[in-house]
């Protein structure tokens, strides 16, 4: 199914107003009449089309339709990795239905994002995301926000319920255990299930300290993963606990 991200009042007119990023598409696909559509707003709403080639324009195919999000939202927190591998997590945590993703930047972190280029980092960064739910049928647009400095996210860690990969004594509980755990737990409450991934030369002992203070360790396996397969491993185990909560 061919799908766009338009603004939501576009979902309420029966031949919708496109931009011209939404038109760059329409020609690259030589939509055939008849051919389907579907338009979603990245916030829940989700409506059908049909192109019309009489008058190239989308028609109505059907009512608008609005898919509540998740009781609890899943949040990653991770440190910004090098090039293609920090766009292909954008694009998988995206593929798992992250709510939220906060870019870091910790000491180890190899990738250094002077103040000046984060806004721009963050728009180029959207766009990926934006493709991403847009190719995997995703109703809800995660949020990404410009990068934040190590210590600067501990606020925002401490507002949900977060797991980070760890080397702790004695030994953390697998990942799914530590979840699991947690659950039976009544404080979390509602918060935002969460995953914090660290930089590819891992945390500094004072971060991890820090960082343990309002995260629960786990374990990943028995392997070292690099931080683009910790992020999937990490949000496909809280994506499933989501799933099966949302079940109920």
């Amino acid at each position: 199914m061919n799908r766009l991200l338009v603004e939501t009042a576009a979902l309420g007119q029966d031949v919708p107003e496109l931009d011209a990023d939404a038109l760059r598409h329409m020609k690259v696909w030589r939509l055939k009449d008849g051919e389907g559509v579907e338009l979603f707003d990245g916030s829940g709403r989700v409506r059908p089309y049909r192109y019309r080639a009489g008058i190239r324009r989308l028609a109505s195919a059907g009512n608008c339709r609005f898919f509540a999000p998740p009781r609890r939202g899943l949040v990653l927190f991770a440190c910004v990795t090098k090039g293609s591998r920090w766009d292909w997590t954008l694009e998988k945590a995206t593929e798992l239905g992250v709510s939220r993703i906060v870019p870091v930047v910790s000491e180890r972190t190899i990738v250094r994002i002077p103040p000046a280029e984060r806004a721009a980092k963050q728009a180029r960064w959207r766009r990926i995301v934006e493709d991403a739910a847009r190719q995997s049928g995703a109703v809800w647009l995660p949020e990404i926000t410009e990068p934040i400095d190590f210590p600067a996210v501990f606020p925002l860690v401490e507002a949900t319920q977060c797991f980070v990969g760890a080397l702790t004594e004695p030994p953390p509980p697998p990942l799914l255990a530590a979840v699991r755990a947690a659950q039976d737990d009544a404080a979390p409450g509602n918060r935002d299930l969460a995953l914090f991934v660290g930089p590819e030369g891992d945390f500094t002992p004072e971060e991890l300290a820090e960082l343990l203070r309002r995260a629960a360790p786990a374990s990943f396996g028995p392997t070292v993963l690099r931080a683009e397969t910790a992020a999937l491993y990490g949000l496909s185990v809280l994506a499933a606990v989501q799933t099966a909560a949302s079940a109920v």
